[in-house]
């Protein structure tokens, strides 16, 4: 009899130290995988079922995984509809082009750790060496003469940077801390998941920069062709930006691609529009930094619960393209498309 109580007595700890080793492992392994890969292991034991609905929920509370200062949560009322959220990669900030196998941690318990703060992303790629700034303290002091700062324009174009000696609390740096604005990323039965101001967002507000990989022109042609057949077949919303700058001549003497596709910010679910939206695309450069950034600004008064949007181009080389859903009196019917 006490043979057996003693058997009894082994296997209860074998049994709780196999529980214990499992969701010690699986704490560490499974906030790694895509939501698809969470899907199926989440249905092979009860342990690993719970273990993934904490961590649809901690994903779904907030698409920036803790990168940004303020969560933007995922929200989808589609009857029928049971996809919690988006799966990709985010980054804060413009990005060299990732390895396909790089993966990265959402929904863990340290997302919003001690460490958060040394993984948030330097907002300048490439710095200019020896370049040199200005040496205000604070560069929109009344006062100021900094040379850093624009004369007169209607929305940011210059900003201090990394070659300037002041520091991040400086008001000429509005566009170098992230998401400013509360936001959630609502799905639509037609468009998809779409962004949404959470509070009303005033006209020239600063919103988020686009953030994704840095491309060379010859990889983002290489890259829209496969969205284009891949988009038509309903099984990719692209995030590609194409942003050019042209001389007054109407020559571009400067492009930026910049893809948000798998790797990106909450700016990937900006929608087109149109009616040109209510947001602005401008070319931000900052004193010191090698590249200049492609930032979003309220182009009106945003009320809470609208959709942000912006026009992805006017040209149609496709007339049996994409079809449009962005509900606006001068919609064309068709997304804009153009050789890239």
């Amino acid at each position: 009899m006490e043979e057996k109580r003693c058997r009894r007595t082994n296997d209860y700890h074998h049994s709780r130290g196999t529980e214990v080793a499992l969701l010690r492992c699986s704490a560490l392994v499974l906030p790694y995988l895509s939501l698809a890969e969470l899907a199926a292991i989440s249905s092979t034991c009860k342990t690993l079922n719970q273990i993934s609905k904490i961590i649809t929920s901690r994903r779904t509370s907030d698409a920036s995984r803790g990168f940004e200062n303020i969560p933007i949560p995922f929200i989808n009322p589609v009857l029928g509809d049971f996809e919690p959220y988006p799966y990709f990669l985010y980054t804060r900030v413009q990005t060299l082009e990732l390895n396909p196998d790089f993966h990265q941690s959402w929904g863990s318990n340290t997302d919003n750790g001690p460490d958060l703060k040394a993984r948030r992303h330097d907002p300048f790629l490439f710095r200019v060496e020896d370049a040199h700034g200005c040496e205000c303290v604070r560069c929109d002091s009344g006062d100021s003469l900094c040379h850093c700062l624009d004369s007169g324009e209607l929305l940011l174009t210059r900003e201090c940077g990394p070659s300037c000696r002041c520091e991040t609390g400086c008001g000429n740096r509005v566009t170098q801390g992230g998401v400013s604005v509360k936001l959630k990323i609502v799905k639509d039965e037609r468009k998809g998941w779409g962004l949404y101001a959470t509070e009303l967002i005033p006209k020239g507000k600063f919103v988020c920069e686009y953030a994704g990989e840095l491309l060379a022109t010859k990889e983002a042609k290489r890259r829209q062709q496969m969205y284009d057949e891949l988009a038509l077949s309903g099984h990719i919303s692209p995030a590609l930006l194409v942003v050019k700058e042209h001389l007054p001549s109407g020559n571009a003497c400067m492009r930026i691609n910049i893809d948000a596709t798998r790797v990106g910010n909450v700016a990937r679910f900006i929608n087109h529009s149109c009616d040109g939206g209510n947001i602005s695309t401008v070319i931000v450069r900052s004193s010191g930094a090698l590249l200049p950034r492609i930032c979003l600004f309220a182009s009106r008064d945003i009320q809470e619960s609208e959709e942000l949007t912006f026009s992805y181009g006017d040209v149609r080389l496709r007339p049996n393209g994409q079809q449009c859903f962005c509900g606006s009196s001068s919609c064309a019917g068709v997304m804009p498309s153009e050789h890239t």
